[in-house]
This record gives structure tokens, sequence and C-alpha cells, in this order.
């Protein structure tokens, strides 16, 4: 048995020695054909120069090479390598040639990886030349040091202010091309290498094998400067003068948009010339948010008369300070905008307009989609999460996804089952008790049990929507859990709000504009929500607040709480006007309205109403239990609101806007009454139907805050939102959830949206980026924090008023979106257009 494994080896051991000579010797031969044919290719190119030469006519044709023929041998680099010294633009100097190896492995007739055009190659030496052919690429390293330093820098505010690229640059060429004081690389022999511009900026390639540009590696994309990008612009000429029925409508739109003009409040001075930033670096967090500092009383004297209060200088005065338009103007200019929106020819230009800005876009996209990706590519560190992006429009009671309310829940019934909670029925009950009495306990809940997640059943049932705020389909449970004004004091609710708060937080690039419900059912309503706010702390650097007043004015009268509409507005209203004239008369309410941003209608859309007319009742008149229409809570808000916004301004206080939900669903009247008297609104998706309204929307960029996975349990299919075409066609469109305890099932509501949102409509990450620079413009935030979040002149229009290491939005696509907004604009009003150079959002 030995002798047989002894022969067994050495025949293993003879078979191995002569597959590695065959192999030697298979080697050598390939290696001789191919110097033989490289040397053939070499003569033939020093003929082919010879001939040049003699020629006068033709110029001496530059090739850089591979390979070299040095001391009777060949240097070989890698074929996979592009070609270093033509991207930096090395060429020949006198006799001198850099010659490059053909392999059999390319098919011949095929063009080079990278080569220059002709007359570019610039002269270098033999020295830079031989050293240039040994470069090889490597990929850019970052400065930093370690992993971990990476993971603080990403997690640190100071993340936020790298902006410089001539440090990266420079730390770049440091760690991978031993860069010189100059920004030139060191030769082995001491001489200095000029990095080349072309190096740094070439990204298309003329030597593609398929006829696509291969993708630029990514130091020359870390090194390219964002501001100097250029795209193909569109020209559409020529320009088609209008004539007929089109000169007819281009007026008709025009006096809508003036319309707008007369009605919507602007702040007299802008918040950027109130606060000059220069330097947009983290602002610092207030240490004190709840802090109160009498301010004194004013000598103002107000007085309620037809629904909306009128300020004077002091009581025996009778001059007014700040007219608005009454009740009946609006409705009178209400009803011609619902005029021009029923106009066939009107309609029959607003569609060909919109399709025309859609097409535009597509055709941008086409011809531009790459310089876009390259444009974000360039900006480093920055990508679509960790750009900031703000939640406009979700509701504070269903702030929490249903997994964060059950753990809650399951908390409280095991550490505090004792607490008395809730009085029903002539008795206290504990938190035990309820649960008890429902015969439930704290192992038996799920989340399906919970059932809050709304479902099929919820489509056009409103009122089914609204019963899935009862957790377990128990109203107790959402005073108990969802209520501020319990038994508890909202306790519970402020806990969990403040878990939430510390979700965003965690989060860093993610905020929220939550809405707080003001009923108007008696004015200490105000003063129980600032005290709740207050008293738990509830604040937060990633969210502010804004009030949303339900439409319950029929629901309130069956009851008996109020006898007429002006009650309500009473309710609503006195107080805000008490507390801005003496704030020592409410100061909690004073401290909390400096983080109210904006009043908020809110309801169900779908019922049906009656068009107002031009001659309505007053709200003291209107004592029938039918609710009054949309528009009559719009244009009574507002009224006030205007009036109040220009107190508060003159008393150097913040300023509360008018962004009413609109559109849902119901009558397209909702919309334009919005138009006149609202700076954003939540939804939106009724433009649709109008093409004249989704055009005057456009044109005055009225944000809309959209929320198609909430539309996709209520009113409308997912497939059928029009978000997508509303962003193709530049509405000022942002992403929000509504209601995360509803309708969405991560721990990023926000995220989830967008997610689907980009799945469903394959939209690109520029497109993301930029519906997330849109929603910090129709935030609320201060200008400080805007400032610090899209760059310190975000209020200018176009690629000025953008910072590409912020946003991550190319200027390619804010130069696009200004350039098609002002030649509609030039379009609508015959070239004579007085285009603002700030954004319409103070």
């Amino acid at each position: 048995m030995d002798t047989y494994a002894l022969h067994l080896a050495m025949a293993a051991l003879v078979g191995a020695s002569f597959v590695a000579v065959s192999a030697y010797y298979m080697h050598r031969k390939t290696l001789n054909q191919l110097l033989e044919f490289a040397k053939t290719v070499e003569r033939e190119r020093e003929r082919d120069d010879d001939s040049e030469e003699e020629s006068p006519q033709h110029p001496r044709r530059r090739r850089g090479g591979g390979s070299r023929r040095r001391g009777g041998g060949y240097r070989r680099a890698s074929a996979s390598l592009p070609d270093v010294t033509a991207m930096s633009g090395g060429g020949v100097d006198g006799d001198e040639r850099c010659n490059a190896i053909a392999l059999d492995g390319i098919p011949a007739g095929l063009p080079r990886l990278q080569t220059l055009h002709e007359g570019k190659s610039a002269p270098l030496s033999s020295s830079v030349r031989r050293v240039g052919s040994l470069i090889r690429p490597t990929s850019p390293k970052s400065p930093v040091a370690s992993g971990s330093n990476i993971e603080s820098v990403e997690g640190s505010d100071d993340e936020d202010n790298m902006t410089d690229n001539t440090k990266l640059d420079t730390a770049y060429l440091h760690t991978n091309g031993n860069a010189g004081p100059d920004n030139k690389s060191m030769l082995p022999n001491g001489e200095q290498m000029p990095i080349a511009s072309s190096m740094i900026r070439s990204h298309s390639v003329s030597g593609d094998l398929h006829g696509v540009p291969p993708d630029p590696i990514a130091a020359d994309i870390l090194r390219k400067e964002p501001e100097h990008e250029t795209f193909v612009r569109l020209n559409i000429s020529p320009n088609e003068e209008p004539a007929g029925d089109a000169v007819e409508s281009y007026k008709r739109i025009r006096e809508c948009l003036a319309l707008r003009e007369r009605y919507v409040y602007r702040e007299s001075i802008a918040p950027w010339e109130k606060e000059v930033i220069s330097d947009p670096s983290t602002p610092k967090p207030n240490p004190e948010p709840f802090s109160y500092t009498s301010e004194g009383k004013s000598d103002h004297y107000f007085k309620m008369q037809d629904g909306v209060i009128h300020v004077y200088p002091n009581e025996e005065s009778k001059e007014e300070l700040f007219p608005v338009s009454d009740a009946t103007a609006f409705f009178t200019d209400l009803h011609s905008i619902l005029q021009v929106i029923a106009l066939g020819n009107v309609r029959t230009l607003c569609h060909h307009r919109l399709v025309l800005l859609e097409q535009k876009f597509n055709l941008h996209l086409m011809l531009n989609a790459d310089r876009e990706f390259l444009g974000q590519k360039s900006a480093p560190h920055r990508d679509f999460y960790n750009v900031r992006k703000v939640d406009t429009h979700v509701h504070h009671s269903a702030c929490m996804n249903q997994k964060h309310l059950l753990r809650f829940i399951k908390s409280k019934l095991r550490k505090e089952p004792d607490e008395v909670v809730i009085f029903r029925d002539g008795t206290y009950l504990t938190l035990k008790e309820v649960f008890e009495s429902l015969d439930l306990s704290g192992y038996d809940l799920n989340v399906d049990l919970l059932d809050v997640h709304a479902d099929k059943s919820t489509f056009h049932r409103f009122d089914k929507f609204n019963l899935k705020y009862n957790p377990c389909g128990q109203s107790r449970l959402r005073e108990i859990f969802l209520k501020q004004d319990n038994l508890i004091q909202g306790r519970f609710l402020a806990e969990l709000t403040k878990q939430v708060f510390s979700d965003l937080e965690a989060s860093k690039y993610q905020m929220a504009e939550y809405r707080l419900s003001i009923y108007g059912r008696k004015m200490s309503e105000w003063d129980q929500l600032a005290s709740w706010i207050v008293n738990n702390e509830l604040y937060s650097e990633n969210v502010i607040w804004l009030i949303q007043l339900p439409r319950l004015y029929n629901v309130y009268k069956e009851m008996g709480i109020v006898t007429c509409f002006q009650n309500i507005l009473d309710n609503v209203f006195i107080p805000l006007f008490e507390v801005t004239i003496d704030p020592d008369s409410h100061p909690q309410l004073h401290v909390f309205l400096k983080q109210v941003v904006g009043l908020d209608l809110v309801d169900d859309e779908s019922k049906p109403e009656r068009r107002p007319t031009k001659h309505m009742p007053t709200p003291a008149q209107w004592t029938n239990v039918f609710n009054p229409a949309f528009s009559y809570y719009a244009y009574y808000c507002y009224a006030n609101l205007y009036t109040l916004n220009k107190l508060r301004e003159l008393k150097g206080m913040t300023t509360i806007r008018f962004r009413p939900h609109s559109g849902e669903a119901g009558d397209i009247d909702h919309l334009a009454a919005t138009f006149l008297t609202s700076h954003n609104i939540a939804h939106g998706i009724n433009l649709r139907k109008s093409p004249v309204l989704q055009y005057l929307y456009y044109l005055a960029q009225i944000g809309l805050a959209m929320s198609p996975l909430s539309n996709n349990s209520l009113f409308l299919d997912y497939h059928r939102n029009p978000f997508q075409l509303f962003f193709l066609r530049g509405l000022n469109v942002s992403l929000s959830t509504d209601d995360p305890l509803q309708i969405h099932l991560t721990k990023e509501p926000l995220v989830e949206e967008y997610s689907i949102a980009a799945s469903v409509w394959k939209l690109s990450s520029c497109d993301l980026c930029e519906i997330a620079r849109n929603s910090v413009l129709q935030s609320g935030f201060s200008h400080a924090l805007k400032s610090h979040w899209i760059g310190k002149e975000y209020y200018k229009r176009g690629p000025g008023g953008n910072d590409i290491h912020r946003t991550n939005v190319p200027h390619i696509r804010i130069e696009f979106r200004d350039m098609i907004w002002r030649e509609e604009m030039q379009q609508v009003y015959g070239g004579k257009a007085f285009i603002r150079e700030e954004l319409d959002i103070k």
C-alpha cells in the first residue's frame, strides 16, 4: 500500500511539472508575439509621423501612449486604466512621443477610452510624461482619519458649515497626489506637475466604446464647482403673440392675480431685512423658551363689528388703523374669480399653457438629467437623507405611529395602573379599572386590537376616519391618551409628545409643524392650551405649532353651546387681541404665541354646502342650524387674522399666517377662496379639476402641502393623485404626512412618504431634494433657521437663492424653474411683468 501511494505521488509530481513547463513556454511565446506586434505598430507610426512632417499643410498629431520603448524593452501599463496624461493635457515636446500599445484583446477600429481634441494638448516635459504614464487613479480618500470620526461629523452641527471646496480639494490632493503648497503634484525628481483644468473638469469622454460617456471618477466630481454648471436651455421660438380670445383671457388672468395681491397679507418689512444673517452657522438654541418678560400694555383699542375686529389708536379715536375689505367686497371678488374659472376660452388657454409647462420639464430632463446628477455628486457630504425636510401638514393628535402609541399605553398600564385618569358615570376610574371595564389587559393589546389604522372602510367616509382616533374603538381611551383637556391635564399626551420630539431630534434633519385644536366653544380654550404647553415644557428646535379650527358650528349649535356664528369668532379671536395689546393679561398665551406660525381650517370638505351670495348674513345674524360655507369661514378668519397680524407686526411680535385645508374634496369654490386669502394650503388635489385655478396657483406659487397616502385612504387612489403632475408643471408642492397614526407604519413617517412617492412616480434624488427645499420655504420656521438649512440668501429667486451645499438641489434645476416661471409671467403680462427679486414668502 505504501509503494502504491509513492507511485501515485510521483505521477502527480511529474504531471504538475509538465503542465508548469508547458504554461511557461506558452506564456513566453505569447509575450514575444505581443512585443513583435508592438514593434510593428511603432515602426508604422514612425513612418506616419515622418510623412506628416514632410507635409506642411498637416500639423503633427500627438498621440498619448500606454507604454514606451526604453532601454531595449517595453514598460507596460494596465489597459483598463484611463489615459491620465491625456486627461491632464499631456502632449509631446520636441521629438519625444507617447506611444500606445494596441492589445489583441481589443478589436481594431474602436476609439480610445479618453482623448483630447486636436490642438488641445499642452506641452509637458519627458520626465513629467513618463511619470504620468505610471499614475494610477485612486478613489478619493476622506481627510477624516477614521470611521468613528466620520460618524461624529455626520451627527454634529459642524458638518453644515463644511462648504469650502478648496479645502476639500487640497485635502484630497495631499492624500492621493502629494500636492504642493500651490496645488501642484510633486514628482520624484523634485519637479512640480501642475494639475491641469481638463483633469479636474473633464467629465465627458470622447472615446467611449458604446457611445455613452463613462462616469467620471469621484475625484473629478468632488473638485467640480457646481456654481459654474451649464445646461441646455430651452428656447421656444418664435414667441407667438396672443391674439383674439387669448388677449382677453390673459387680461382676465391678470385681474385675478391683482385681486390676490390686494387681499393676501404681506409683512411691511421682510424677515431678511429685519435680521441680516452674516454667518449662517448653526443658530444657538433658545435656552429659556418659556421665560416671560412683561412688555406693558399699549393704548390700542379694539371692537368687534359684523364679525371683524377693528383696531383704533385709543378708545377715544375713531380712526381705524388697519382697514380690511368687507364681506360684501370679498364675496363679489370671489364670484368674479368663479366666473373667470368657468369661461371656456380661459380654460382652454390655461390647459394649453399647463401642458406646455409639463412638456418643457420633460424635455429639460431628457437634456439635463445627467448634468443635474453630476451637480449633486459635486456637493460634498449632502444627499437626500441629510437635507432638511419639513412635515408641513401633520395633526398633533396623530403625530405618532400606531406601534409607538401601543408601547406607550402598555408602559402606562405596567407602571401607573392606579393613576386616576377619568371621571365617567359619576365615578373616578383608575387606568387599570378603565381597561377592566373594557375587559382588556396589557397582554391582550396589539396593533390590530388598537384599530387606529385607516383601511378600506374609511374611503369616502370621513366619519369613520375620525373614529380611528379612538384606540380600541373607545372614546374614553382617546380622552385619556390623546387629549390635553382631561382629568390628568393632558400629562400622558405631553409625555407622548416629548417622545416624538426626541425621535425628531435624533433624526436631526426632519422637522414638523404640528396642528393643535382650538374649537371656539369658550374663550378659556386659549389659556388652557397655552398652560398645557408651558407647564409641560413642550419645546423642540425641530417643531413649531399651528392652530386648527374645526368647522363644527352646526354641532355646537345643536348641542346648545353657541347661539350664533359670532360666538365662535369671539371665542377664537378676542383672546388673541387681548394678549397682543396687553401681554400681562395672558402671560402663558403670550409665550406660546411666539411658537405659533399659522391658523388652519379643518373638517370634511366633501359635505354639501350652499355657495355664498354677495350679500350674506352677518355672523351675529347666522343663527340657523346649518353650517356656513367654507368661503364664509375663510373670509372671517382671514379678515381677523389680517388685522391681528398688522397689530402684532406694529408691536414687534410674531405673526400668524392663514394656511387652511383646501381642495381635498368638495367644490372648487374652496380653492378660489384660498387663492385670495391664503399663503399656503394643505392638499389642493381638486386643482386637477380646474385648469384655470391650477394655472393661477402656479403663477402665484402658492404652497401646496400634499399628502398622497392620506388622500389614498380617504378620497383619491394613489395612482390618480395629481402630485406628480403638479410637480412636473412647476407648482410649489411639498410632501407631508397628515396623520401618521392612521396612515404610516414606520418610525419615520415623512421619509416613508418620500420613499413611496419616489418608488411610484420614479422621482430622482434631485426631485426629492427639490421637494424638501420647497417644504422648508413653505414652513413657518424662523429666518435664521431657514438661512442655516437652505442658504443665507434662500429668499432670492433663481440660482442666486440656492446653496447646493445645503439643499443638494443643482443650480441647473433652480435656474430652469425660475426661467420658465419668468417666461410664463412675461407671457401673461405681455412682456411687462414686474417681478420682484425676492420670493413672496414674507
